[in-house]
């Protein structure tokens, strides 16, 4: 049997623990303010002893409880600089590993999924996990045919431990709130609980991984192992060396920063064109920079990992999004403003001033009024800021305006791999990125449709 469901009163109770220490420290924080501290120096104080706390929590869990600590860890670059660095470097373990399950349960799950022979479709099969992450981890092996491969092993219990942390964690997530400024914590746990069951089904995420792979099979800029074989709970595809997306943010150099700003924005936004799929889980333990791109030994191609979650969009991105973003650019408030209520961004109960909503929209498409934009830290947090605080414009209109169900994971992974751009400081030529593959973006040349008429 798994850890995790024999040690759910444990992971209950640390789990349990997170809002009466929150509390505890709002009790410290009053106390120190009474004495006469300035308010926003204990404020940071206490929001940092809170991520302290809630990043090592979560970090020596899986199940949902590392779910949702490597959905945060994407928005670190929104945090205060003095309250991100004491922590960062739990947020990266999160992104790239979990305590491992022993090897005898390894042994039980495939016997179980693959029959008492299984040992004899290996050449070779190591028992030391390779990766491990919130619902599964990862062996390293040769197939019998001689091609090296990541065997993917689901642990046992893992769903009833991924509802059961979400379940746990929306309890308090209004105390979590604060710690990502900006940042709604209540509708990300409910959508990862929505995904669960997606998440756990390895047949779902063998057809996502197929499909990518056969899609970019020789492309010069993106990497996606092609899968070997598949049964309930065990997931074998093709392995891939590389550099691991958090090497290169930790101390990777510049030119490598750039090339996997790059490739990831290219890889976000031709995915889902090339694909009808949108990969959901842009946190950078999916990642790996692999040598021998376009120009040789010395480039870089990304490789691409876990296709547990994806979203399903047969005609690519929305067009609404690339034409928002061009009339946005281009100062058309009332039409902006027009597509976002036929969209349901903005509800039919109220009324919103259309120049006050292209004022909220500029500066977060920044990146894309320029030929080249360099995501930072800095930038990520000012952004944040701007939304964060209850006396700002910004914040207020934020409040009212709508997401539409449709637009929600689409909108979590454009933030989220903002997010890994800025932990990467990388410039990056979005601009070129959402010419090349977003709907709606450049309008369509009439002569287009005229020529395509005169062919028929």
């Amino acid at each position: 049997m798994s850890d995790l469901p024999r040690k759910a009163v444990t992971r209950t109770a640390k789990l349990a623990a997170l809002p009466l220490g929150i509390a505890g420290r709002a009790t410290w924080g009053f106390g120190k303010r009474i004495v006469g501290e300035s308010a926003e120096l204990v404020g940071r104080e206490l929001q940092q002893r809170t991520a302290e706390q809630l990043f090592k929590v979560l970090g020596e869990l899986k199940g949902g409880a590392m779910k949702f600590g490597q959905a945060l860890s994407v928005f670190e670059s929104a945090l205060p600089e003095e309250v991100a660095g004491p922590y960062r470097a739990a947020l990266t373990k999160l992104q790239e590993a979990a305590p491992p399950m022993p090897t005898r349960t390894v042994h039980a799950v495939l016997e179980e999924r693959l029959g008492e022979g299984w040992q004899e479709l290996f050449l070779e099969f190591e028992d030391k996990p390779a990766a491990a992450a919130s619902i599964g981890q990862v062996h390293r092996g040769v197939w019998h045919d001689g091609r090296e491969v990541a065997v993917k092993v689901q642990y046992p219990g893992a769903g009833e431990a991924l509802l059961s942390d979400l379940n746990q964690l929306s309890r308090f997530s209004r105390l979590l709130g604060p710690l990502i400024p900006g940042m709604d914590i209540k509708p990300l746990i409910a959508e990862l609980k929505d995904r669960v069951s997606e998440e756990l089904d390895y047949g779902l995420e063998a057809q996502a991984q197929q499909a990518h792979a056969e899609e970019f099979t020789d492309d010069p800029d993106v990497v996606v192992p092609q899968v070997v074989h598949q049964s309930d709970q065990v997931l074998v595809t093709e392995w891939i060396d590389g550099i691991p997306m958090s090497e290169i943010i930790a101390d990777g150099t510049q030119e490598q920063r750039d090339r996997a700003g790059q490739l990831l924005a290219r890889f976000l936004f031709s995915g889902p064109a090339r694909t009808g799929l949108l990969h959901a889980d842009p946190h950078p333990g999916n990642f790996r920079l692999l040598p021998g791109g376009p120009e040789g030994e010395d480039d870089w191609r990304l490789g691409v990992l876990d296709f547990g979650t994806v979203d399903r969009l047969p005609g690519g991105l929305p067009a609404t999004i690339g034409e928002s973003l061009r009339m946005t650019l281009d100062g058309e408030a009332e039409a902006v403003y027009e597509l976002l209520c036929a969209e349901g961004f903005v509800k039919e109960t109220i009324e919103l001033d259309p120049d006050a909503v292209l004022d909220y929209l500029l500066p977060i498409i920044e990146p894309a009024q320029v030929e080249e934009f360099t995501f930072t830290r800095g930038w990520m947090r000012s952004q944040a800021a701007r939304v964060a605080d209850p006396r700002s414009p910004a914040y207020q209109l934020a409040k009212q305006l709508n997401l539409p169900p449709a637009y929600l994971l689409i909108h979590r992974v454009t933030l989220s791999t903002i997010g890994v751009l800025c932990q990467l400081g990388a410039a990056v030529r979005l601009r070129e990125e959402l010419e090349e593959w977003l709907p709606g973006f450049v309008p369509e040349d009439p002569a287009d449709g005229e020529e395509s008429a005169a062919e028929a």
